[in-house]
């Protein structure tokens, strides 16, 4: 027998045809074979099979845009003289058409007529027909234009009559933003209204009923005859007042001075002389606050850590906002981190805008962008806090007379107003605390605080007589409503009455 070869047999033998292979030399080929063809299919389990493609990043929405108001479009019916026009024209078109089927028709009886006089007579009436369309294009042309004129006229009274009614809609929702808004601001005045607030009387009430007033009244109650034992007393009662030995020495004085005179005769008549004295040195020019400088009217506070500078510009901001007023708040006291996050509180209840810096920044700094954010964004008051003492080598009142220049820098004619603020508990340290802030940076007006905390309120009267400095504000409680503006004849009244 023949070795196997192939897989093909010889013809008519049933035997494979001889390759010169043996059979095992056959096998190992086919093996090799097997292997390459399993290789392959791993290569390609390993290696073919699909990447997951990665999760696309969700992309960046763009800005909203502001949606665009609708086009007003309007439309006008034709007036009498456009429908006449227009009639115009469709007469003249149906005229043209006319006379182009009566040309037609005699052009194809021309062509037909047989007769050569026939045939003349009718090429003679096409000419003439042909002209008398071309007159009738030429006046539908013409009424074509006049029509055209009289859209025109009709298009530019759309337009006017749209404008017209566009602007009324603006004018429309302008006087409703403006309603809004005052009705927003009375809403405001009437919430800080409805939070009530307290009275002067009721702000110097210990001062009348535990203070040096109720000595008063208990030295002048009685039926004593005037003497010098009742001036002794008198004495000793004002120069433990916390009203300043200079005005307690005054006062002394007047009194002596009218008893020497035999114009007192009752302890009541020496009472009044007070009174009137105490009614004079209180009743200073009083300036503008809170409005009149720029715009915006610069407001730059100063006063020792604890006297309630922030919390007194927190309720400043409050009662301008009610009035319907921009008002921006600069963080200046930068050395203290807890002044900046209750002006950032009152900020946020009083519905104004506050600008800050970094802790332990440059107050400079911060108040100048404050004052340059004010102009830009036309804000009507910007009130600066300051600090009260520096943890630096730099002395305190240096770096406010450096916050005052960078003010001027900022808007020349700033600060407009210098507010001091002083604590009323501190009696007569609150008057040298007036005259150093007052040399430093020129004080124009004072606010006092805690009134109603303590029976020190005759302090009003000696900051008043030795330093001729007006008291504008007086706290008397928590709200923003017990910030009161100082009125002389009341507070002569709520002691003395």
């Amino acid at each position: 027998m023949s070795p196997v070869s192939g897989g093909t047999t010889q013809p008519g033998t049933g035997t494979p045809p001889d390759t010169g292979l043996t059979g095992g030399e056959v096998v190992g080929i086919g093996g090799a074979a097997l292997f390459v063809v399993l290789a392959l299919v791993a290569a390609r389990k390993l290696f073919g099979k699909k990447r997951v493609p990665e999760a696309r990043k969700p992309e960046a929405e763009a800005p909203q845009l502001p949606a665009e108001r609708p086009e007003l479009r309007v439309e006008l019916p034709p007036n009498e003289a456009e429908l006449a026009r227009r009639r115009e024209l469709d007469d003249a078109h149906a005229r043209m058409d006319e006379l182009r089927r009566e040309r037609e028709t005699a052009s194809f009886a021309a062509h037909a007529a047989k007769d050569p006089a026939e045939k003349a007579r009718l090429e003679a009436q096409v000419r003439a027909l042909k002209e008398r369309e071309e007159e009738a294009k030429r006046v539908e042309y013409r009424a074509k234009k006049l029509l055209d004129d009289e859209t025109r006229e009709r298009r530019k009274r759309e337009q006017a009559e749209a404008v017209r009614l566009r602007d009324e809609a603006l004018a429309q929702e302008a006087a409703q933003a403006e309603a809004a808004r005052q009705a927003e601001a009375a809403a405001a005045r009437a919430k800080v209204e409805a939070e009530g607030g307290r009275t002067l009387a009721q702000g110097l009430d210990r001062t009348k009923n535990q203070g040096f007033m109720a000595r008063l009244n208990g030295l002048f109650g009685g039926q004593r005859a005037m003497d010098e034992s009742v001036l002794s007393e008198l004495e000793e009662i004002l120069f433990t007042a916390d009203i300043g030995v200079r005005t307690a020495d005054h006062l002394v004085e007047v009194a002596r001075d009218k008893l020497k005179r035999s114009e007192l005769k009752d302890p009541e008549r020496i009472k009044g002389a007070i009174r009137d004295e105490v009614a004079r040195m209180v009743d200073l020019p009083v300036p503008r606050s809170l409005e009149g400088g720029g715009p915006p009217h610069v407001v730059m506070v100063v006063g020792v850590n604890g006297a309630g500078k922030t919390t007194t510009i927190g309720k400043l901001a409050a009662q301008l906002t009610g009035k319907g007023k921009k008002v921006v708040l600069a963080a200046g006291d930068t050395f203290r981190a807890a002044a900046t996050e209750q002006l950032d509180v009152w900020a946020g209840r009083g519905g104004a805008q506050l600008v800050k810096g970094p802790d332990g920044g440059d107050p400079s700094a911060v108040i100048f962008e404050a004052v340059k954010k004010a102009q830009a964004e036309g804000a009507d008051v910007i009130i600066a806090d300051t600090a009260g003492r520096l943890h630096t080598k730099a002395p305190l009142m240096e770096e406010l007379k450096k916050v005052k220049r960078v003010m001027d820098k900022a808007l020349p004619g700033a600060p407009h107003e210098v507010l001091l603020v002083l604590d009323a508990t501190n009696g007569q340290n609150a008057i040298q605390q007036a005259k150093q802030f007052h040399e430093a940076v020129g004080v124009s007006a004072i606010a006092l605080t805690k009134l109603d905390g303590t029976a020190k309120g005759g302090v009003i009267i000696g900051i008043c007589d030795e330093l001729k400095l007006p008291v504008v504000w007086v706290g008397v409680g928590e709200k923003p409503a017990d910030l009161r503006r100082f009125e002389p004849r009341e507070f002569v009244q709520a002691l003395f009455d």
